[in-house]
């Protein structure tokens, strides 16, 4: 495939008429072949050389970019590199240099040659020269790129604002900056102050984390010599130049700001970690970069971060091309601004309701004579924080009463009338023995307490007779509890009256006999309600599912219920389980694997330590687990640890793994467990020695927190 003014294999050696075709044909094209990162120019026709004055000889071996110069639109250089790194066909039109230096504007269309096989092996670009159609008279070709950023402006904002409101979280941030590089800007990325600068992959845009202190990179440092390093370099910056980028992250510069990748700044300031970190992040790319532009990303009262972007070369320090491309860019920050302080409100207003919410829920007791299990998870990903609540109340040694309501409303509002309303409930049931009069005087209440929620809620009086126990309810709206016999499962669908605050006529009661090895399943409608079925299929659902439980107690009846409808509630739940123990009932078969797993989610308070206990112990003679003795003190010495010492709700977790009892205990304080010596002055410190000694145990990293497990055995290895 040889001419005049091309190298190549002949055509006329083939008869090949597509190759005939290429040859000969008006339009330019070049054949190279897919090497990385730039293809390399194997053939071209002799339209190409007439059109740019590279003969054959002196293209073949040269990368695709030949053409490529000062003037050529970098962003649309990407749009092809983007393309030929994912294997498809790209159209782009580019300003291209011919090889005496003159200009002409290309559309250049690149489509992927493959062998028999599908592997790529070479490309073909078609060069078509559109000069007349773009150099309108009085124009001058560098002026062609910065218009048609300017003409697309409008429309970028408007897909930054789409992008903002279809999606949230660190996703959108890059999103965001993709797009930017696509049509704007070289290069673009987002640095959230989160205690310091941030790539925003790094960070979660809802966080709503305590203040920290000020730091700049992924870890502060710990040690003494690091500490007096800081010290030191605090005392030396006295008296150097400011920081412009935290002033602009203080707010006492507006910017945009010009920072150079050469200068030479305190490595802990701000500035110093930004360009330390853009040196890095740049330096495996193409990008052509020595100074950056930073701008803030407002929000209402604070800086929450930085846009930081790469000026192409033909807008940097061009004024009015400039000018246009910088008011996109300060329009795209500003709306990044508000829609990350939107989502750190709406995070703070739930971690606000749920805190209030789970302080507002009980600590389970011990109640003597029955089995009692409980669980509430709330729905971050659906309806956020709810007004579910459950109530356990040992009224005197003979008398249990289990509440469990729903208040209407996801936000701080329904949490508050959820305490308020527990509350008025929680009274009247130490008062008055039958739960339709309860129900009763907490209508007059909540009529006069204006509580501006309505709630629905079944309350049950549980009372000690013989060996078995007498069962009195009522229900205000609520969705019956489950009745679980051997001889099947029976709906509580009796007592039923309007939602609180609504009766306006006597509450009436309604009584069972519960006999040993009778169960009460108490739920909201977060355990059974989903999108992709009604309300009647989920009930059906849950007695089906009552009819099958064959764990033999409560903690297990629970962990069933939850692995068929907890794993992705649509809403908030609350369940409660409560069992009517049998002595004479059948422990689980060694070989029930699927059955062997329980959790709890317990508060972080000391009480917490002795319900741990309580069950483990439980758990250990349902599974006829021989060392129980051993597991009950691992528990008690993890779970203390992380009272002591940790953050937030523990979540503690149990598994018989066949070969002995997984134990887990996490929380939200990241600092990894130390087995010490004791303490020299004070009673404590020998925890850990005394979980080495009865189980093989280990932790790893957690969300935002750890995980610490144990894995104890019947016998002993050492």
């Amino acid at each position: 495939m040889v001419n005049s003014a091309a190298s190549g294999p002949t055509s006329d050696d083939a008869g090949d008429l597509a190759a005939r075709a290429l040859r000969d044909s008006d339009a330019a094209v070049v054949i190279s072949a897919a090497a990385v990162p730039e293809p390399v120019i194997a053939w071209v026709n002799g339209a190409f050389t007439r059109a740019t004055g590279y003969p054959g000889p002196e293209a073949v071996g040269r990368g695709v970019g030949l053409l490529h110069g000062p003037g050529t639109d970098p962003v649309q250089v990407r749009r092809l590199a983007r393309a030929r790194g994912e294997g498809r066909s790209e159209v782009v039109t580019l300003l291209c240099y011919r090889r005496d230096g003159s200009t002409s504007w290309n559309h250049v269309a690149v489509s992927p040659v493959r062998d028999d096989a599908g592997r790529l092996t070479h490309w073909i670009d078609v060069h078509t020269d559109v000069t007349d159609s773009v150099d309108a008279p009085g124009r001058v070709p560098g002026d062609v790129v910065p218009g048609r950023r300017r003409g697309t402006g409008l429309g970028i904002v408007a897909r930054v604002s789409e992008l903002l409101a279809d999606g949230d979280g660190a996703r959108t941030l890059t999103a965001i900056a993709d797009l930017l590089m696509q049509d704007v800007v070289t290069w673009a990325g987002f640095f959230l102050d989160d205690g310091g600068l941030r790539p925003a992959e790094d960070v979660e845009v809802g966080d709503v984390a305590p203040a920290r202190a000020r730091r700049h990179g992924p870890a502060p440092r710990t040690t003494v010599h690091e500490q007096a390093l800081d010290l030191a370099e605090a005392h030396s910056a006295v008296d150097a130049a400011p920081d412009p980028v935290q002033q602009l992250l203080d707010g006492t510069l507006t910017g945009p700001l010009e920072l150079a990748l050469d200068a030479d700044l305190p490595p802990r300031s701000a500035a110093g970690w930004l360009v330390r970190h853009l040196r890095e992040r740049l330096a495996g790319t193409s990008v052509p970069v020595d100074r950056v532009t930073v701008l803030p990303v407002d929000g209402r009262e604070r800086v929450l971060g930085l846009l930081v972007v790469v000026l192409p070369a033909e807008v940097a320090g061009v004024p009015g091309p400039a000018e246009s491309v910088r008011t996109v860019l300060h329009l795209t920050a500003r709306r990044v601004g508000m829609a990350v302080e939107n989502q750190r409100l709406h995070a703070r207003e739930h971690h606000i309701a749920q805190a209030l919410q789970r302080a507002m829920l009980p600590v389970q007791a011990e109640v003597d004579g029955l089995d009692v299990w409980s669980h509430y998870a709330p729905s971050a990903a659906h309806a956020q924080v709810g007004g579910d609540w459950y109530d356990v109340l040992q009224v005197n040694p003979g008398v249990v009463v289990v509440v469990v309501g729903d208040v209407v409303g996801h936000d701080v509002e329904a949490a508050a009338s959820m305490g308020q309303l527990r509350s008025v409930v929680r009274a009247y049931a130490f008062d008055q023995p039958s739960p339709g009069r309860v129900l009763q005087r907490v209508d007059q209440l909540v009529v006069g307490m204006r509580i501006p929620r309505a709630a629905s809620l079944v309350l049950t009086t549980l009372t000690r007779t013989g060996d078995g126990w007498d069962l009195e309810y009522s229900r205000a709206g609520h969705l019956p509890p489950m009745l679980v016999r051997p001889s099947g499962v029976q709906p509580l669908t009796g007592a039923l009256g309007l939602l609180v605050g609504y009766g306006g006529t006597a509450r009436t009661s309604r009584r069972e006999r519960l006999l040993p090895g009778d169960v009460l399943v108490f739920y909201t409608d977060g355990l059974v309600e989903r999108r992709d079925r009604s309300l009647r299929d989920g009930m059906e659902a849950l007695e089906a599912a009552c009819a099958e439980l064959s764990a033999t107690d409560a903690a297990g009846i629970g962990e069933q219920l939850l692995a068929r409808f907890g794993d992705a509630p649509e809403d908030d739940l609350a369940v409660v389980v409560v069992r009517v123990p049998d002595p004479g009932g059948e422990s689980l078969a060694p070989g029930d694997q699927e059955r062997r797993q329980r959790r709890w989610l317990l508060p972080n308070e000391a009480a917490s330590i002795a319900r741990a206990r309580h069950a483990v112990l439980r758990t250990c003679h349902a599974w006829d687990f021989p060392d129980a003795p051993a597991a009950e003190l691992v528990v008690s010495e993890l779970v203390a640890n992380a009272v002591l010492h940790g953050w937030g709700d523990v979540a503690l977790r149990l598994a018989d793994r066949g070969d002995g009892l997984r134990i887990e205990v996490e929380e939200a304080n990241p600092a990894p467990p130390v087995p010490t010596e004791g303490h020299a002055d004070a009673v404590g410190g020998y925890g850990m020695q005394i979980v080495e000694r009865l189980a093989d145990w280990g932790w790893h990293a957690s969300g935002t927190g750890k995980l610490v497990w144990a894995h104890v055995r019947p016998v002993r290895r050492r």
